[in-house]
């Protein structure tokens, strides 16, 4: 498996072109299952989950190739391959998102016959609300053999909540929404996820012919048609990539520019960053990042969006770990997600775990450490711990970010990290 060394203490500065978001991209790939035509996406990263998301739906009998421009073009027929409903175990345990193809088969070739997904370990991600969902518009599930068994003559518009014991669900809103706008009648989603993900989903579907309401907000009101169509779309950048790249200039001193950024779907991550003592300063679809000396503790909380986002909490917490005085992470969406913890005390950090919350004290410097990635998100942390620690740190189980991030480590080397991957 390869490998990423880096060598700690090197001030980055540059810019950086933040890519389409993942989490945006994958949904609406599934998406195109609804619209007979070809749609052209632009903005798709080529990164692993991507690859999946291709490979699952071709098994699906989609056609789909990436132009030289970098753009995706994915084709559905209507009326072909209804005989394709099954997405597979091997392909859907490679990434929790492949699931959102369920609602898209259901609704348009009536039938569907999904693996449960895998994807990162970091705590109970059940799926009961999107099947509660989408038996609510009238298919019959059951589940056996560990796939989801779905079937439907015609969906029916009906009112929907999907709150969750932690909030609402994000992929449970982009199922249940994929399959109401080929239902018959009106659909009412209450307690609706509102990510700029699902929003960004909505108004690809919304694009292609769909009539969905109340995008943004927590009840989204969906009237059903009759079909939809191909489209020419661009995604959402990806604000957790953007992130991490802000972090990655303020633990290391630096001044970046980052391009093609949302900052309005990054006000709680942009607010903290600021907090800490962090100068970012906006401009249009950019933004600067200058680091200092002078940061100050802080506490954070995780909470579904506008809040901050679940995914960002390892970064900040390498960030943190480097601050002086007392810091709380308190995590309110996947509680068990401080995999990453073990291994940044292995670099030095001095770190407590108390239920679901991270007690940090920040020290005067981490030290290179052989480290583990244990999931998506917590492989950017120790990316980002390795840019300041003393000495050399080897990070093992690098495929995990290769799923989210497209050449992490040649982006950060072309921003003045010494940084390289080992091809072993």
């Amino acid at each position: 498996m390869d490998k990423i060394v880096i060598e700690g203490g090197y001030r980055l500065q540059g810019s950086v072109r933040i890519n389409g978001a993942k989490n945006a991209a994958l949904p609406i790939m599934a998406a195109c299952l609804l619209l007979d035509g070809t749609s052209r996406i632009k903005g798709i990263p080529n990164i692993v989950d991507i690859q999946t998301q291709s490979k699952i739906l071709k098994n699906l009998g989609g056609q789909i190739k990436r132009n030289e421009d970098g753009a995706f073009e994915i084709m559905f027929r209507d009326g072909e391959n209804n005989d394709k409903y099954t997405a597979p175990y091997e392909l859907v345990r490679k990434m929790r998102a492949s699931i959102c193809v369920l609602g898209p088969l259901l609704t348009k070739r009536h039938k569907a016959k999904v693996s449960y997904p895998g994807g990162c370990v970091i705590g109970q991600r059940p799926v009961d609300l999107h099947i509660n969902g989408l038996r609510a518009l009238g298919a019959q599930i059951e589940t056996t053999e560990g796939y989801i068994n779905a079937t439907a003559d015609k969906l029916k518009g009906t009112d929907i909540s999907l709150k969750g014991k932690y909030g609402s669900t994000v992929l449970g809103t982009c199922n249940v929404m994929s399959a109401a706008v080929l239902a018959e009648g009106t659909t009412i989603i209450a307690d609706a996820a509102r990510e700029p993900e699902v929003q960004d989903l909505a108004n690809f579907l919304n694009k292609a012919g769909a009539k969905i309401s109340g995008i943004g907000e927590n009840k989204l009101t969906i009237e059903g048609v009759r079909e939809l169509h191909g489209i020419d779309y661009e995604i959402i950048p990806d604000r957790i990539e953007a992130g991490t790249f802000m972090i990655a200039g303020a633990i290391t001193k630096g001044n970046i520019i980052l391009e093609n950024v949302r900052t309005d779907h990054m006000t709680a991550v942009i607010d903290k960053l600021r907090e800490i003592g962090v100068e970012i300063n906006t401009i249009g679809n950019s933004a600067r990042v200058k680091g200092n000396s002078l940061y100050h503790n802080v506490d954070i909380t995780t909470l579904p969006y506008p809040g901050m986002p679940t995914d960002m909490q390892a970064q900040f917490m390498a960030l943190l770990c480097t601050v002086e005085g007392k810091s709380i992470i308190t995590e309110k969406i996947f509680t068990d997600r401080f995999m990453h913890v073990s291994e940044l005390v292995r670099m030095g950090a001095n770190i407590r775990v108390e239920v679901s919350s991270a007690i940090m004290r920040g020290t005067p410097y981490l030290s290179g450490a052989n480290v583990m990635i244990s999931d998506l998100r917590a492989g950017a942390g120790l990316v980002l711990a390795g840019l300041v620690a003393k000495g050399t740190t080897t990070i093992d189980r690098v495929y995990h970010l290769d799923r989210g991030y497209e050449r992490l480590e040649e982006r950060l080397s072309n921003l003045g990290a010494v940084i390289k991957r080992i091809h072993d």
